[in-house]
């Protein structure tokens, strides 16, 4: 099974923990025996649950490739978009990757799905089935619809010609008035989840009608000159021969708070204590600190180092105008080495705790504006200033004036408190270099 994941987006909507590097489907708020995961975590497991084998590529910004590899580990496909320009080309430069970066052929199936979604394990044996109906050949397009629960005016609708759990495709509705949404449930309309598969070969056929460009790294290198254009327009609606497979399975588009608390197995993560006047009270919390709740009702608190947010469960539904208004430096990332968190900033330092994980190491670097000094507070490594090598552990301080070349390694999980000095403290004021 070839699959790629779609994962874009800042996810305001889940302010304070989602921000512009960490989006919604990075959380780690899931519960899985003993720990926590996240939602792409949470869909990767389950891939690899239903098709060890399977194929996964991720297609997403720069920003996020750190991130998954956090997370994920190396082994996961990355398909990077040098910027923003909607679903198709997205797309469309996956699809290249998959075919002149990772062989597969052109006659091969493909899977799109969001990577977002909270489902069970049968949803991704529906996903399997479906490419399969793609690799048969008898449509250029299979989507998979959802079976609607109550007739939502958030989605869009797929209206199949008869009621069949594999149907062709009359037509399509974008979001409806729920009155409107009532009538088409009643014709057998399901939710479009934007899941669907197509043989490789036809969608970079698609692409090559559409863009002029030979190949992956040609795509690429253009992608910032290509029309924003979702896949439905591109594609979708100048396909004839289109099916849809019905799935009745469990699905939760999580997009808000309060659908996200729906699918919480715990009423708190993290510090939190309820008095007995509480009711359907939940709190996510990566601050060290205790949240006492008392006498809340349908309430949801979440606190990181972004920001605190205390809110009617209804009301976090109309968060994100709030959230746009709000302009900080991002104060918690996962990298793919390790994590930082801002822990104090004034007009002239920041002060910030670094967490390597064993194996990694940063970039050789130098800043031209600010000096830097490290205070390892745990774990073991290696420093390199200036070309010379030296062992670190818990107590040793390095200093680094601007200008001056380093680097740190982890050889176990390295903690240390970074202290940025200067009258220009930016992430631009970064020069990399290659180690000799």
């Amino acid at each position: 099974m070839n699959l790629i994941l779609l994962s874009g987006g800042s996810g305001k909507r889940l302010w304070p923990l989602s921000n512009d590097i960490r989006s919604k489907q990075f959380m780690k708020i899931f519960k899985e025996g003993d720990h926590y995961e996240s939602m792409v975590q949470r869909v990767y497991r389950q891939i690899r649950a239903v098709d060890r084998d399977a194929s996964v590529t991720i297609a997403t910004s720069k920003s996020q490739v750190s991130m998954i590899h956090n997370q994920l580990g190396d082994e996961v496909g990355i398909s990077v978009e040098p910027c923003r320009r909607d679903t198709f080309p997205a797309i469309a430069l996956a699809a290249a990757y998959l075919h002149d970066v990772r062989g597969v052929k052109e006659e091969e199936a493909v899977v799109v799905c969001p990577v977002d979604p909270y489902v069970e394990n049968d949803y991704f044996e529906a996903v399997s089935r479906l490419g399969e109906l793609a690799q048969a050949g008898s449509a250029n397009l299979v989507l998979m619809g959802i079976e609607p629960t109550y007739p939502s005016a958030k989605y869009g609708y797929i209206i199949p010609e008869d009621k069949e759990e594999i149907s062709n495709v009359a037509m399509f509705r974008e979001k409806p008035s729920e009155k409107a949404a009532e009538e088409y449930i009643a014709q057998g309309a399901l939710w479009n989840g934007g899941i669907f598969a197509f043989r490789l070969g036809h969608v970079l056929k698609r692409a090559h009608e559409l863009i002029d460009f030979t190949d992956h790294a040609d795509l690429f290198a253009k992608y910032d000159t290509l029309e924003k254009i979702s896949f439905d327009y591109a594609v979708v609606e100048h396909e004839e021969n289109i099916q849809v497979m019905r799935f009745n399975g469990s699905w939760k588009d999580i997009g808000t708070w309060n659908t996200l608390t729906e699918a919480m197995q715990d009423n708190a993560v993290g510090q939190a204590i309820f008095n007995d006047r509480c009711e359907n009270v939940h709190v996510v919390n990566e601050l060290n600190l205790p949240i006492l709740c008392m006498g809340l009702k349908d309430v949801v608190v979440s606190a990181s180092p972004d920001g605190i947010l205390v809110s009617d469960k209804t009301q976090s539904s109309y968060i994100k105008p709030y959230v746009d208004e709000i302009d900080q430096q991002i104060m918690y990332a996962e990298k793919s080495w390790g994590s930082f968190r801002v822990l104090d900033v004034t007009q002239q330092s920041m002060t910030i705790k670094v967490v390597l994980n064993p194996g990694h190491g940063m970039n050789y670097h130098s800043h031209e504006y600010r000096d830097e000094v490290w205070n390892v507070i745990s774990g073991q490594g290696r420093t390199i200033v200036d070309g010379m090598e030296q062992k670190v552990q818990a107590g040793d301080v390095i200093t680094m004036a601007a200008g001056c070349r380093h680097t740190i390694f982890a050889d176990t999980e390295l903690q240390l408190i970074e202290v940025q000095l200067g009258k220009e403290i930016s992430v631009q004021d970064k020069q990399k270099f290659d180690l000799e």
